[in-house]
């Protein structure tokens, strides 16, 4: 049977104190954090198994008092990614929503979501990121990283936490990720080759005679191009905007307008005609979308069919599965590259706001330079001299 301890001093009223509770076979202090807004007396108790660790609780929370942060005792790791998943990204678009949430459940919550974020320290982050180097690539340990982190800033702007541990660490580096790649010149050939005749055979074109982004010819219009301009307007395409929220591109300078090269030209205007014969089969099925690039019924496409019928086009190509339709843009960039157009010139091409971009993004794609731009592309591609463009089936 437990037998109380010698009897602990209780304090005058509104000071600190620590005594004993037999009830709950734990020692209790209690102190005083000022007045409510009605005027009565804020006393707070903590509870522990001896009075030293009463006494240390005690100082925590007079500091937390001083700070303005009132830390709750079982506030865990996964209580603030959690909150900041569901209060912190109002307003985000809901696949950036998703891409965090899936990215808390399978990397953050399963290895630190049981710990009081209070308690959490800069050696259990830098441990977990340790563990995580190993299964993911660094740009997706960064962006694993970045969930706790701001998840913590979040907790902290609501004063749930005095300091943000994952700001004392830094991020290792991961495994090697899948380099991006571009075609050489007779593949590229080979790609155009095997396109031809199929849907995505106008979509290949533009986007590796170009250079857009996939995410900005997904939603491309035919206001927005000009394939018979005014007199004195080469044939543009107007590349203002993307699949992002709101339908903005990725940077400012990334909102650009782009002389068309002769080839494009002409596979835009077949496009143009074959979409015109679907709309007469389609009937009332047919959308008022606009879109250059969609379904037999003008619907959006997803870049899951992009991705899809691209496999299909580089198989056909003879090269392996594992090509991606955003490696046509890193293609363009090599092409022009190796043609003698300059750093400053491709980097206004493809929407970069400096040359520094773009050579970090692209790196392995540039060689040394010399002139200029969409005319390039129809030298590339000798106009004029190719095989018949087959029509899509």
């Amino acid at each position: 049977m437990t037998t109380e301890p010698k009897s602990s001093r209780k304090a005058g009223n509104g000071a600190d104190s620590i005594y004993w509770d037999a009830s709950k076979n734990r020692y209790v202090g209690a102190a005083s954090l000022g007045f409510t807004p009605s005027g009565k007396r804020r006393r707070v108790k903590v509870r522990g198994k001896t009075k030293t660790e009463v006494r240390a609780k005690l100082r925590e929370l007079k500091k937390e008092v001083e700070t303005g942060v009132k830390t709750p005792a079982n506030y865990t790791v996964a209580d603030a990614v959690n909150d900041w998943i569901g209060r912190g990204l109002k307003g985000r678009d809901e696949k950036t929503v998703d891409k965090c949430r899936s990215l808390a459940d399978n990397h953050v919550i399963p290895f630190l979501g049981k710990a009081k974020l209070k308690d959490l320290t800069a050696d259990d982050v830098d441990d977990w990121l340790d563990d995580r180097a190993d299964a993911l690539a660094t740009r997706s340990l960064r962006e694993v990283y970045s969930v706790l982190r701001r998840s913590i800033t979040h907790a902290q702007r609501r004063d749930k936490v005095l300091r943000n541990v994952a700001d004392l660490v830094t991020v290792p580096e991961g495994r090697p990720g899948r380099p991006s790649k571009a075609l050489t010149l007779d593949q590229a050939k080979a790609v155009l080759a095997a396109a031809q005749g199929t849907r995505l055979y106008a979509y290949v074109v533009l986007s590796l005679l170009i250079g857009i982004r996939t995410e900005e010819a997904r939603p491309l219009t035919w206001d927005h191009v000009h394939l018979s301009p005014p007199e004195g307007t080469v044939p543009h395409v107007e590349v203002w905007r993307s699949v992002r929220r709101h339908g903005d591109t990725k940077t400012r300078k990334s909102r650009r307008t782009l002389a068309l090269p002769q080839q494009v030209v002409k596979v835009l205007e077949q496009h143009r005609t074959w979409q015109k014969q679907e709309r007469a089969w389609a009937r009332l099925e047919w959308s008022t979308s606009g879109l250059v690039f969609a379904t037999r019924t003008a619907n959006a496409l997803d870049a899951s069919h992009v991705r899809r019928d691209f496999k299909a086009i580089v198989v056909k190509a003879g090269l392996t599965r594992d090509w991606t339709p955003r490696e046509l843009r890193h293609s363009f960039v090599s092409l022009l590259s190796d043609h003698g157009i300059p750093l400053e010139v491709i980097a206004r091409v493809v929407g970069h706001s400096s040359t520094a971009t773009t050579e970090a993004v692209y790196r392995k794609q540039l060689r040394p330079v010399i002139t200029e731009g969409a005319g390039a592309m129809d030298e590339i591609f000798a106009v004029g001299g190719g095989e018949e463009d087959g029509e899509p089936g």
